[in-house]
């Protein structure tokens, strides 16, 4: 490790992560600072090559945080371009398809199908055009903190470091970003998050997070088959009744389509594949022709926070606080976060700006959670608290009770179920079901070298692992002789692969680090949490063009 003195710069409020949640935060602070001439100093730091590199969502996106943070959106040009016209919410078996009444919080009227990662790079123009400084490329490695404890901001990571942790020609120190209050906006399972979890005992009181893994494409299909606007949910098939996913298809403009799948990281067997099971899902008889004359462009996963409002963790703490889907804001039944990440910066922004015009420095910025309690966020939060803890009831359970909470308790129960945490699901390989998933056909399944590949991701290779195994024994002794390496399947980009010599023996766990498209699975679903998934060089991982 190379211990060396590092350039600081200091600003006001440095934000982790150009997602939709940092950068309203960013807009927001310079517009207040604007409107009520109080100078404050806003930088934001971006681990991908570019804003929106990393952000993957299905997406169909609701307006209504965006009407508040910038309401005249539309003729600034954001882009916005697919209404959402039409609804169909479908149960699959393994060769029909059933039509259901689609749920409230599935109708998309009003809604637009985008691209999230386009969003994101419009929104950075937004908050540059109002003096925020923004830089991608430079990956927030490590949290600061001063004499008290609070903390001071984020050191960048150093460039140039080599396999042997020794600096290579290239070495380049990473820079330390000081501010009044740092607002971590890293997204789902933030590197840095988890630390401040730790240190402040922010998720005593409050149930585990849980997880899904979303898998997406896109695609450009026959103009035949298109109906720009047109959105498709599923459930059931290929996923078995215990195991919590569905489906997605959103017809966008130019004859392209986003489909993607979501399985629950709460998942029980240990031969279950999320990247297989996606594959397989194209191939249902129902939804075939939709691919089979179609071109795909683009692939990538990443994970999302499902808990909802009983694993939201503290949101504060001395110097700083968390937003967006770094804590937890998605509302499951309806499938969105971007809306309720944008409003959890929102409101943060306007707590902490009347903080540091306070003079209350790295103080604790207590009105942020207050003032979230009284927003619309928490109240539609809270009315969907039970719908993602009824699938331990299994698919029909979990569905009966839904209609009830929905449409008779109208989200007002007088209870609130928990979660468990997903690496505690897995049943040992021995009493679980092996899965003999089909070969790809290359037409409209594919394997994951060629999906890699079309997200274009790609890190430095000789720099330190940015996948750490705490116990290098725990991948053969544990999860090999007890799972059967379930970290094989788990990871959608053909990361952790188990290796033997030549005569069958001696298995070791051999693990393609370039391959890695930043879902973070593996930091979350392996059963002895004995992989620490940490930001590599800046600028390394995917590289999602309109994702």
């Amino acid at each position: 490790m190379v211990i060396m003195e590092r350039e600081s710069m200091e600003y006001d409020v440095v934000i982790v992560g150009a997602g939709p949640s940092g950068l309203a935060a960013a807009i927001r602070i310079r517009q207040q600072a604007v409107a009520r001439g109080h100078d404050v100093s806003v930088c934001v730091i971006e681990k991908g090559s570019e804003v929106g590199a990393h952000l993957l969502s299905g997406a169909v996106f609701e307006v209504r945080a965006l009407d508040e943070l910038i309401p005249d959106w539309q003729d600034r040009g954001a882009p916005l371009h697919t209404r959402a016209t039409d609804d169909e919410f479908l149960f699959l078996t393994e060769r029909r398809r059933f039509r259901l009444p689609t749920p409230p919080q599935m109708r998309n009227h009003g809604n637009y199908i985008i691209s999230l990662g386009s969003l994101a790079r419009w929104l950075a123009q937004q908050a540059e055009a109002l003096g925020v400084e923004i830089y991608p490329g430079f990956a927030a490695a490590a949290v600061l903190y001063d004499e008290q404890g609070a903390v001071r901001g984020v050191a960048t990571g150093d460039m140039g470091i080599g396999k042997d942790g020794k600096p290579t020609a290239g070495f380049t120190p990473g820079v330390e970003l000081h501010a009044q209050q740092t607002i971590f906006a890293e997204g789902c399972r933030g590197s840095l998050t988890k630390t401040l979890f730790e240190r402040f005992a922010l998720r005593d009181g409050v149930s585990p997070q849980t997880y899904g893994l979303g898998i997406k494409e896109l695609w450009e299909i026959d103009p035949a088959h298109h109906r720009q606007g047109h959105t498709t949910h599923t459930i059931g098939w290929p996923l078995d009744r215990h195991t919590y996913g569905g489906s997605w298809i959103y017809h966008m403009e130019n004859n392209q389509i986003s489909v993607g799948l979501v399985v629950g990281l709460d998942y029980a067997n240990p031969f279950l594949s999320p990247f297989e099971e996606f594959q397989r899902f194209k191939q249902h008889p129902a939804l075939r022709p939709l691919f089979a004359a179609g071109r795909r462009i683009a692939y990538g996963a990443r994970a999302l926070s499902e808990g909802g409002l009983q694993s939201i963790p503290k949101l504060t703490f001395p110097g700083g606080c968390i937003v967006g889907d770094s804590a937890g804001f998605l509302n499951v039944p309806k499938i969105k976060g971007n809306h309720t990440a944008i409003k959890s910066g929102i409101v943060a922004a306007e707590a902490i700006f009347d903080h540091l015009v306070a003079g209350r420095g790295r103080e604790e910025v207590s009105a942020y959670p207050a003032a979230l309690k009284q927003s619309w966020v928490w109240d539609e939060l809270s009315r969907v608290r039970n719908i993602r803890p009824a699938f331990r009831f299994g698919l029909w359970g979990a569905l009966a009770y839904s209609a009830v909470e929905t449409y008779v308790l109208k989200g007002r129960a007088p209870w609130t179920m928990g979660h468990r945490a997903d690496h505690l699901a897995l049943k040992p390989a021995a009493e679980a079901r092996r899965i003999d998933y089909p070969k790809p056909d290359g037409v409209v399944s594919f394997d994951r070298l060629s999906s890699v590949y079309l997200a274009n991701t790609n890190h430095e290779e000789n720099q330190p692992p940015h996948l750490q195994i705490k116990d290098a024994t725990i991948p053969i002794t544990v999860n090999l002789a007890r799972y059967d390496a379930p970290e094989q399947r788990y990871c959608p980009a053909g990361v952790y692969e188990i290796v033997r010599d030549a005569d069958g023996r001696s298995p070791r766990l051999q693990i393609n680090a370039q391959n890695c498209v930043h879902c973070k699975s593996c930091d979350i679903k392996d059963p002895t949490q004995n992989i620490n998934w940490v930001v590599p060089e800046g600028g390394g991982g995917p590289n999602y063009p309109n994702m």
